[in-house]
C-alpha cells in the first residue's frame, strides 16, 4: 500500500514514526530496564530506561526523554535498531527513556484521543519519577520527531522544574487546520493511511502493521519482531496480552472525518479540536520559558507555517531551522534540483546539532542562553540566512495582477470588465510525493514539471524576469470570485516557469470556501495571512453567482526565481493526490474577476536584498 519491498522497522522509520536513519552508535554493552510506572489513576505505562554503556551508579547523568504513540522499543530487537540516534545519545553520555503514551504499545489505558490531558499529564509524572532517580541529575530535555515532537512540547504545560529543554523536530503547532483539514478541507489520504496504521499499533498486530505500512509478508514481519516489548516483569507478554483485550482506542479517521469547525468536539470525546494543539496552552508552555530546538521543512505538510506562527506567538526561547527537509529530514526537497541530490544538512549534522543542543542545556548548571532566530533555506539558490524577524527585515508586499490572455501584471487594471471562467477538473492532481505524503511516508517530496498539469487549471503568467527576485514570507493570492455552487475547495500554486517551459511547483494554499470569510477576532496565535477562525458562526456559504472576494494564504517559503523565468499563479477546484473533493457532487465553475471594480492578485512578500 505505501511501501514495498522494504523490512518493518525501515517502515517505521519511513513512515517519521521515529528518528531519520542516520550512522549506527550502538554502545557495546547496553543495558535496558523496562518496567510500569503507576499513573495517578491507576493506569500503567510503560516505560524503557536506557543506560550508557559505561554507566556508573555512583554518578548522575542528565535524561533525553521520548514521549510516543509508535511504541517504545520492539520485541526481540535492540533499541538502536529501531531507533539508531539513541546508540549516539547513550555515547555522549545521555540516560536515555523511551515511553509508551497510554493505550499505544504496552501502556495500559484507553485511548480517547491524540495528545488528550490524560496523556500528557501521564509524561509528566514520568518526567517527575525521572527526576527522583539516585542517577538522575534532574536535567531532562524531551525530544522527538512528528507526533513524539508534538507530546513534547505539550508537556512543558505545566512545567515540571527537570524539563530544561525541548527538540520538537517536524511536530504540527496546529494538527487538524494544518495537517488533517487544512484551509478546512480534509487530507483523506493521510489521515486515512495514518489511522489504518494506527489501528495495527494499538492492537500489536505485527502482519496487520506490515500490510499497512510495507505491502510486506506476514512471515517476513515476524522474523524481525513479534510486536511491541513487553516489560521485564512480563517476558511472555501475558499482562500485555490481557491489556490489548482490554483496550479502547478510538479511530482517527472516524473521529476526524466529519469535522468541519474547530470548535466542535473530538470523535465521540469531550475534548473540542482546538484542544488538540499546542496553541491552546500557550500561557503554560510560556510559563515554563522552556528553550526549543525546532525544525520544518519548507515542504512538509504546513510545519514550516506552524514553526513560524509558534516563534512569533510563543515568549519561549526558540532556535528555529526551516530547510528543505522532508518529513523527518531524510531527502532535500528543493524542487529546483535533482531528487539524488544530498540531503542538506546531512543526517549525520543533524544529530550532531541536536546534540550540541542537549549538551548546551543538560550538561551545566548554567545553561548557554538561546537566542530566538530562524535559520532557513532559500530554494533554488541553495543559501542559509539567519533572521530575528519574520518576515525577515527589507521583504515587502508587492502585487502582481491578473489581466487578460491569462497574463500577471504589476500593473492593476483599468478595464471596468474582465473575468475568466474555470470548470472545476475532478482529476487536477499533484502527484504522489507531495508535501502532504512525506507527513506519512516521510519520503522524498517530488513535483513533476507541472506543464501538462496546468493545462487543466486556469494559470495566469508574468512576463519574464528582468533581474532575479528572492520572495521569503508568505504570499497572498486575492480573488474576486463567483461560483455556480455554495460550496467548493480552492487549491491554489505559485509556480516558476522556465525558458524552456519547464513548470516548477514552490507552494501552494488550500481553502474550503465554506470557511471564506475573515474573522475580526483576535486569533488565538500569529497568523502568516488573513485570519479565518474556522468556527461554526463564522461560516458561511457562497451565494451562487455572486462575486465574494477571498484571500487565501499561501504556504510560506523562500525561493530564488532566475532571471527570464516567469512566475505563474495556478488555480484548481480540487487536488486528487490526497484531498476530500468539495462539493460531494456537482461540477462547479468558477468566475475570476479581474477589472477595475474588482481586481484579483497576487502579493509576493520579495526581499529588498535581491541578488
Amino acid at each position: 500500500m505505501l511501501f514495498k519491498g522494504i523490512t518493518l522497522v525501515l517502515a517505521f522509520v519511513l513512515i517519521g514514526l521515529m528518528q531519520p536513519v542516520v550512522a549506527q552508535h550502538a554502545p557495546a554493552t547496553p543495558t535496558t530496564e523496562s518496567r510500569y510506572l503507576t499513573m495517578r489513576d491507576g493506569v500503567e505505562i510503560a516505560v524503557d530506561v536506557l543506560y550508557p554503556a559505561d554507566f556508573d551508579p555512583a554518578q548522575t547523568y542528565p535524561t533525553l526523554m521520548q514521549a510516543t504513540r509508535y511504541w517504545r522499543g520492539y520485541q526481540g530487537l535492540e533499541t538502536w535498531q529501531g531507533k539508531p540516534e539513541i546508540g549516539a545519545m547513550l555515547a555522549n553520555g545521555y540516560i536515555v527513556v523511551t515511553v509508551d503514551a497510554r493505550g499505544t504499545g504496552a501502556s495500559g489505558g484507553d485511548r480517547f484521543a491524540e495528545y488528550s490531558p490524560d496523556e500528557i499529564a501521564d509524561f509528566r509524572e514520568v518526567l517527575t519519577w525521572i527526576a527522583q532517580q539516585p542517577w538522575s541529575s534532574g536535567r531532562i530535555a524531551m525530544f522527538g520527531v512528528s507526533y513524539a515532537g508534538t507530546t513534547a512540547e505539550l508537556t512543558a504545560s505545566p512545567n515540571t522544574p527537570a524539563l530544561v529543554a525541548i527538540s520538537n523536530q517536524y511536530s504540527n503547532f496546529d494538527p487538524i487546520f494544518y495537517l488533517a483539514h487544512p484551509g478546512g478541507v480534509f487530507t483523506e489520504w493521510f489521515v486515512r493511511n495514518w489511522s489504518d496504521f494506527n489501528v495495527a499499533l494499538d492492537s500489536n498486530d505485527v502482519c496487520a502493521i506490515a500490510r499497512a505500512a510495507t505491502e510486506g509478508e506476514c512471515a517476513a514481519a515476524r522474523a524481525q519482531t513479534t510486536g511491541v516489548r513487553p516489560v521485564d516483569a512480563d517476558p511472555d507478554g501475558t499482562y500485555l496480552a490481557s491489556l490489548l483485550a482490554e483496550r479502547f482506542s478510538a479511530n482517527v479517521y472516524d473521529s476526524v472525518n466529519g469535522i468541519t469547525y474547530r470548535d466542535e468536539p473530538y470523535g465521540d470525546s469531550d475534548i473540542t479540536v482546538d484542544l488538540l494543539s499546542v496553541y491552546s496552552y500557550r500561557e503554560a508552555i510560556e510559563a515554563s520559558d522552556v528553550p526549543m530546538f525546532v525544525w520544518a521543512g519548507w515542504l512538509d505538510n504546513a510545519s514550516a507555517d506552524g514553526a513560524l506562527s509558534r516563534y512569533l506567538t510563543f515568549s519561549n526561547p526558540q532556535r528555529v531551522i526551516l530547510g528543505p527537509l522532508s518529513h523527518g529530514g531524510g531527502f532535500h526537497t528543493d524542487p529546483f534540483l535533482d531528487s539524488e541530490t544530498p540531503v542538506d544538512p546531512s543526517l549525520e549534522a543533524q544529530l550532531a546539532m541536536q546534540l550540541d543542543f542537549y549538551d548546551s542545556q543538560l550538561k551545566t548548571d548554567a545553561p548557554a542562553p538561546i537566542e530566538n532566530s530562524i535559520t532557513y533555506y532559500t530554494l533554488n539558490a541553495g543559501t542559509w540566512q539567519t533572521t530575528t524577524v519574520w518576515p525577515p527585515a527589507g521583504v515587502q508586499m508587492q502585487p502582481l495582477y491578473f489581466g487578460a490572455d491569462n497574463t500577471l501584471s504589476a500593473e492593476a487594471p483599468t478595464d471596468a470588465s474582465g473575468a475568466d471562467t474555470y470548470t472545476v477538473d475532478f482529476t487536477a492532481t499533484t502527484g504522489d510525493a507531495t508535501r502532504w505524503h512525506t507527513v506519512m511516508t516521510s519520503g522524498d517530496v517530488i513535483y513533476p514539471d507541472r506543464a501538462e498539469e496546468d493545462e487543466k487549471l486556469l494559470t495566469y503568467t508574468s512576463a519574464p524576469l528582468t533581474e532575479p527576485m528572492v520572495i521569503t514570507g508568505s504570499p497572498v493570492v486575492t480573488l474576486n470570485l463567483a461560483s455556480t455552487e455554495r460550496d467548493g475547495a480552492l487549491h491554489v500554486y505559485l509556480e516558476s516557469v522556465a525558458p524552456d517551459g519547464r513548470v516548477t511547483y514552490i507552494t501552494e494554499g488550500v481553502l474550503r470556501l465554506l470557511h471564506h470569510p475573515i474573522s475580526d477576532a483576535t486569533p488565538p496565535y500569529a497568523q502568516l495571512g488573513p485570519y479565518r477562525s474556522y468556527e461554526a458562526a463564522d461560516a458561511q456559504p457562497l451565494t451562487p453567482g455572486e462575486t465574494t472576494e477571498i484571500p487565501i494564504t499561501l504556504y510560506a517559503t523562500s525561493v530564488l526565481i532566475e532571471a527570464g523565468h516567469r512566475i505563474r499563479v495556478a488555480i484548481a477546484g480540487h487536488d486528487a493526490s490526497v484531498f476530500r473533493r468539495y462539493p460531494a457532487e456537482g461540477t462547479p465553475v468558477l468566475t475570476v474577476e479581474r477589472n477595475s471594480a474588482f481586481p484579483s492578485r497576487i502579493d509576493l512578500p520579495v526581499d529588498g536584498a535581491n541578488p
